[in-house]
């Protein structure tokens, strides 16, 4: 069977056509016997997203970005991407924008969630999220710290002005005086830390005599004690906290009133009759001495005693009241 020229021809120009149009989809990622879900994700920026980069789950390659494109006025982007049929996950799972490396380059991949929401099917607009990547932390972590750098330096700059300011002539003149007598206090300390380097140096035998001197002294006070204690000391200071003691019961039971010695003490009434008849006592003495006639009276020939009369100062004349 011979073939004619012009079914050749249709044969080459369809097989061409075909060929255009995988290579063509492939160009633009989206094959034709792909039987994969597609699915949409809105950004308000997507940092250099390119269609044709890789979806991930978990680091591995489930899909590709399919298109990207402005959702509306407001600038949002609607990126739409192919996730394989292999694995399945919820609605509320995310598509996170994160950097693939990090000289720059975006990719998506999927924060899979297993939950009671339903399953995601191919058409949904999941959720999405930005991880940023390490420039954005640098930037975030310079931020603050440029702040107070920047505070530092000003401040740093308010301090040399205002140090300017007080370091006037002066002020100056007077620094460096304090300054040179700075330096003259440090030579005078010198001198004498070697006055007394020196004077250690001159009677050193004399220190070492007096360190001996107030070890043996120490050994003497050491000895000592050793032979106060061996001697019955805590005996002895024993027994003078008992006799203490019992002195202390015996001052008791005299303030008490118990007992003769404790009677004597309390009687109030006995120590009044002694007062009265030391009195008494002390009255008839002077009496005695000034008028020993009244006592003794020796008559030779009869003569008449005399009579007795109180003196003034006894209680058993007291004195008239007019």
């Amino acid at each position: 069977m011979k073939i004619s020229r012009e079914f050749k021809t249709g044969i080459i120009v369809i097989g061409g056509i075909f060929l255009f149009v995988l290579g063509f989809s492939f160009l633009k990622s989206n094959p034709i016997f792909d039987q994969s879900k597609t699915f949409y994700a809105v950004y308000s920026h997507i940092g250099g997203l390119q269609a044709g980069t890789q979806v991930t789950i978990n680091g591995f390659s489930v899909g590709k970005v399919k298109e990207i494109k402005f959702l509306d006025s407001s600038g949002k982007l609607i990126v739409a991407f192919s996730v394989s049929n292999d694995f399945k996950f919820s609605r509320n799972s995310k598509a996170q924008l994160y950097d693939t490396g990090i000289i720059g380059g975006k990719g998506i991949q999927i924060i899979p969630r297993f939950d009671d929401a339903p399953q995601a099917v191919s058409g949904d607009t999941l959720p999405t999220d930005v991880r940023p990547g390490l420039t954005e932390l640098v930037q975030q972590r310079l931020t603050p710290l440029q702040s107070k750098v920047e505070g530092a330096v000003t401040q740093a700059d308010s301090l040399l002005m205002n140090f300017n300011d007080v370091m006037d002539e002066k002020t100056k003149a007077d620094l460096q005086s304090s300054i040179q007598g700075l330096n003259e206090l440090i030579i005078g300390f010198k001198q004498t830390t070697y006055s007394i380097n020196s004077l250690l140096s001159e009677n050193k035998e004399s220190l070492d005599a007096s360190i001996k001197n107030i070890n043996s002294i120490t050994d003497n006070f050491d000895k000592l004690s050793d032979s106060l204690a061996t001697a019955g000391l805590p005996g002895t200071i024993n027994k003078l906290d008992g006799t203490l003691n019992q002195l202390n019961l015996m001052l008791q039971k005299i303030e008490r009133g118990d007992g003769s010695l404790g009677l004597l003490v309390n009687d109030k009434e006995l120590y009044s009759n002694l007062n009265k008849s030391s009195r008494e006592l002390n009255l008839l003495l002077q009496d005695f001495r000034l008028n020993p006639k009244r006592y003794v009276n020796v008559s030779v020939f009869g003569k008449k005693q005399k009579e007795y009369a109180l003196p003034d100062e006894d209680p058993a004349n007291p004195p008239n009241e007019n």
